[in-house]
């Protein structure tokens, strides 16, 4: 973001990034030519600091740090403490974050002094002209039934993300949906950092069309806190696993269409970080949510805080008949069945795998062919369960007639286009077949005698 405001003066600011995994000795270069702006982590700049090869205690005049409210979480307190004493005595700082939280105050008073503090008071959702929020009451078979309807008859259109609320449940939908042909990636904690962010580079460049991704932030958010305080005892402060990682925030996802609350968020700060992906800007955007009987109290939740923010902000009733869609049913039990627990496991293992192979393996190849590394997709198919081929295709008399106006205008065309692909071949054989068949065109013509034949 920082080149694209310096676009126009490269030559009087320079920016170094040094956040990579990249060895220090490749990185000192960049750091020789005295860049005005340095990007990294704290653990990153620490070590250049160590290495001599930064210099902050007499040149730094502004200290800025992004997703506050992350940084002890993901392990860098100690790292960020011993950074505090490579800075020279008076400087600038910022504090980001998007919430309040102990860490944040925390690190307010390990960094600022007497700091001025500025709340961003604003409607954290646009209103009903800008972003449309649905929500349907619907049990767990019926939210798949709903999902393959909606994507197979192309009711939904444009870039979607939908949101689950485990790694297991992420897997499981994209199991489901590869059972019709539907298919998309993952986004989860378990996949390498390279992975994640080519996926959405790509995912942004519109390559591909539906992204599963797991919110885990609320579910492991005990867990992540315990085993933070934890480390902390033991003095590491090294890796942590991402159990702060969601894909509901800090991720810049552009041009959202749709986004499907597959599984209800369990805060009111998460739905609203989930249905903020979409209606970015001066964009439209949708949100339809699956509410179950369990989950009723959590919508409520939700239409209390909005509607006190603002009134435009409250969920609407999604108008579906459920029941003219009846006859997917059986197919969605069908595909429901083949996705068994051991598909799963093996769906996730081998998914890692090949994201490991690909983010590390091969990534001095792609260094190398960067054009090797756009063609990646992270959408094919795992196939650990039973793909039948006929699931693909939908057939006329599925479709309801209510629907058949509105449902995948495409598929009449092609049909359309398939039939005058036919009736051209049945043609181009008939007149062959007139050409060559004698006993159609065998005409007997009485020869004139010649004198010689006399």
């Amino acid at each position: 973001m920082i080149r694209q405001l310096t676009s126009y003066c490269t030559w009087d600011v320079r920016v170094a990034d040094i956040s990579g995994q990249a060895d220090i000795s490749a990185q000192r270069p960049i750091l020789m030519e005295k860049p005005d702006i340095v990007i990294g982590t704290p653990s990153r700049v620490l070590l250049h600091l160590e290495q001599h090869t930064l210099s902050l205690c007499t040149s730094l005049e502004m200290l800025v740090i992004d997703e506050a409210d992350l940084v002890f979480s993901f392990g860098f307190e100690n790292d960020l403490k011993n950074l505090l004493g490579h800075l020279p005595k008076i400087y600038q700082a910022f504090l980001m974050s998007a919430t309040f939280n102990e860490d944040v105050q925390a690190l307010k008073e390990l960094v600022l002094h007497n700091p001025v503090i500025l709340k961003l008071q604003e409607s954290r959702l646009p209103d009903s002209s800008q972003l449309t929020q649905y929500h349907i009451n619907c049990e767990e078979e019926e939210k798949f039934l709903l999902i393959y309807t909606l994507f197979k008859l192309s009711l939904v259109r444009g870039k979607t993300i939908v949101f689950v609320n485990s790694i297991g449940r992420c897997y499981r939908l994209k199991l489901f949906l590869e059972q019709f042909s539907i298919f998309s990636c993952v986004l989860n904690s378990e996949l390498p950092v390279h992975s994640r962010c080519h996926i959405i580079g790509q995912f942004n460049r519109g390559i591909y069309n539906y992204i599963i991704a797991t919110d885990e932030h609320d579910l492991t958010n005990a867990a992540s806190t315990d085993m933070v305080k934890k480390e902390k005892k033991h003095g590491k402060g090294a890796k942590v696993k991402d159990y702060e990682y969601g894909v509901s925030r800090g991720i810049d996802f552009q041009n959202v269409s749709t986004v499907i609350n597959f599984d209800f968020p369990l805060t009111v700060d998460s739905y609203i970080h989930r249905v903020g992906r979409t209606a970015r800007v001066d964009n439209q955007g949708t949100a339809l949510t699956f509410v179950s009987l369990t989950e009723l109290p959590l919508l409520h939740q939700v239409e209390e805080a909005l509607t006190g923010e603002n009134m435009d902000c409250a969920l609407k009733p999604y108008r579906f008949h459920i029941e003219e869609i009846e006859g997917f049913r059986y197919r969605c039990k069908d595909a429901m069945r083949s996705v068994t627990k051991q598909a799963i496991k093996e769906a996730r293992l081998k998914e890692i795998k090949q994201e490991l192979l690909n983010s590390e393996k091969l990534k001095t190849y792609f260094e190398d062919n960067p054009r090797d590394f756009q063609l990646l997709r992270h959408d094919k198919p795992l196939h650990p369960a039973i793909v039948k081929p006929h699931m693909k295709n939908v057939p006329d008399y599925l479709i309801p007639q209510t629907l058949r106006r509105i449902a995948n205008p495409l598929i009449s065309m092609k049909k359309r286009w398939r039939r005058k692909d036919v009736q051209s071949s049945t043609q181009n054989r008939n007149k062959t077949y007139k050409k060559q068949n004698p006993l159609k065109h065998f005409s007997h013509t009485k020869k004139r005698k010649t004198k010689s034949a006399k």
